[in-house]
């Protein structure tokens, strides 16, 4: 029997300790990365609104700090997928050894 085939004790398996410790792992990155994602964003709405002059400044030729933050989301954006698919590598690794009983 192959391990897609195997059958398994799900409220074994929610008992684990290890798997309730997985779940806690996962939750608090996904929330801190989520909380980290919507404050990064929104900040750009709020330094533009209440600071523009700042924004204005033309940092190189004439773009400003406001499109260079904005580029920035862009490539925040791409590292905390990176980082989440990196992570969530490691947890299906993890999952599959509590599953496997190791």
């Amino acid at each position: 029997m192959t391990e897609n085939q195997m059958k398994v004790d799900w409220a074994a398996l929610e008992a684990k300790p290890e798997f309730r410790a997985l779940l806690a792992r996962k939750a608090r990155f996904i929330t801190a990365a989520s909380v980290f994602f919507v404050v990064y964003y929104f900040s750009l709405l709020v330094l533009v609104g209440w600071f523009p002059d700042l924004m204005k400044k033309e940092v190189l030729g004439r773009i400003n700090l406001a499109y260079l933050f904005a580029l920035s989301q862009f490539f925040m954006a791409w590292g905390l997928a990176w980082l989440y698919t990196r992570k969530a590598a490691q947890w299906d690794l993890e999952a599959a050894n509590i599953v496997r009983g190791h």
